[in-house]
């Protein structure tokens, strides 16, 4: 394919930087927002010294218009990739939920004033698989229900899908839009800039969590979430349009991936849990760590999405979720991130 210039939103976060890379590897020219230039472009340059001109770093924030029509000019094609997810659960909803639908919308509006052609939206699981009470298996045909009144984040990413949906369909009809739907996303990382996900390994290996809590997560590989994000760039625009791809390998509880250290990389889980932690206690817990709330919330659920969508669509194989996980320890002890 043509060597073609992409805007990636968020180029400093984990999905969004392992975009970038991949795009810069297959000779792309990447434009790229960050909130703070001064303190987003060292670190962008960092890592890719050699890319020159062809990576350009711009300042836009999601909830002000400043430096987005810059950064989309003379792009063929988007990736937003750019969402809060914390690791607290604000008292607030709106504070996710606004910055999350306000910044799809400005980022979709500013690409089709710039002619851009393509936008790919980094959306989530989130936004397919809560609020529907017994369901353990879903699909991309599947979408959060918002009545049941699920947390923050997951409202944030199922608003923010619907809305861009529905911007285009209204304002774009011949925009080419898809979104990608990741689970839990894992795998090696670049720095200490975590993301929430890649914080449950670091716990499980350090020695954070003494006991493994009943809860389960949708285990996928960074580098093939951006793999089809990279695909659904370059794909016929017939393939992805209006296309919704789930991306996942596998659903694993907490106390599988452990043992799944132990059995694979032994060196490096002697802190890993070895017992499950009761319900009773988690709740507790939850009274006086914020963290634990979204646990609490998450105890016993099985929310199993399926990938096979997106690898058939594609044509590619997950990296298996051991590999994954594995990988992502070991990223985490050769940055120093974890040290034992």
């Amino acid at each position: 394919m043509m060597a073609q210039t992409i805007l990636v939103t968020g180029g400093t976060g984990y999905i969004g930087g392992e975009v970038i890379d991949q795009l810069l590897a297959k000779g792309h020219t990447v434009h790229t927002t960050v909130r703070n230039v001064a303190k987003g472009e060292p670190r962008l340059r960092g890592r890719w010294a050699e890319a020159g001109e062809r990576l350009k770093v711009f300042q836009a924030d999601l909830m002000d218009d400043a430096g987005w029509a810059e950064a989309s000019a003379g792009c063929d094609a988007i990736a937003h990739v750019a969402s809060p997810f914390p690791m607290e659960v604000p008292n607030d909803p709106q504070v996710l939920i606004k910055p999350a639908r306000e910044g799809t919308l400005r980022a979709l509006k500013f690409a089709h004033e710039a002619g851009v052609q393509r936008f790919v939206q980094t959306s989530s699981a989130a936004a397919i698989a809560y609020g529907h009470r017994g369901q353990e298996n879903f699909d991309e045909s599947d979408w959060t229900n918002l009545d049941a009144d699920p947390p923050p984040y997951i409202q944030s990413k199922t608003i923010a899908e619907r809305a861009a949906r529905d911007w285009v369909a209204e304002n774009a009809p011949g925009m080419v839009f898809c979104s990608v739907n990741p689970v839990g996303v894992f795998g090696p990382v670049y720095d200490a800039d975590l993301s929430t996900s890649v914080e449950l390994v670091q716990k499980v290996i350090d020695g954070s969590i003494p006991m493994a809590p009943n809860m389960g997560i949708g285990v996928v590989d960074v580098r093939d979430v951006a793999k089809i994000h990279v695909l659904a760039l370059e794909a016929p625009a017939e393939t992805v349009r209006n296309g919704r791809f789930a991306a996942s390998a596998q659903f694993m509880w907490i106390m599988e991936m452990a043992d799944m250290l132990r059995q694979r990389a032994p060196d490096l889980a002697k802190k890993t849990p070895t017992r499950r932690m009761p319900d009773f206690l988690v709740r507790i817990l939850a009274l006086f760590m914020p963290e634990m709330k979204q646990v609490k919330g998450e105890l016993g659920n099985v929310r199993d999405v399926s990938g096979a969508h997106a690898e058939k669509t594609f044509g590619f194989t997950y990296i298996p979720a051991g590999q994954t996980i594995e990988d992502t320890a070991r990223s985490l002890i050769e940055k120093g991130i974890v040290k034992f």
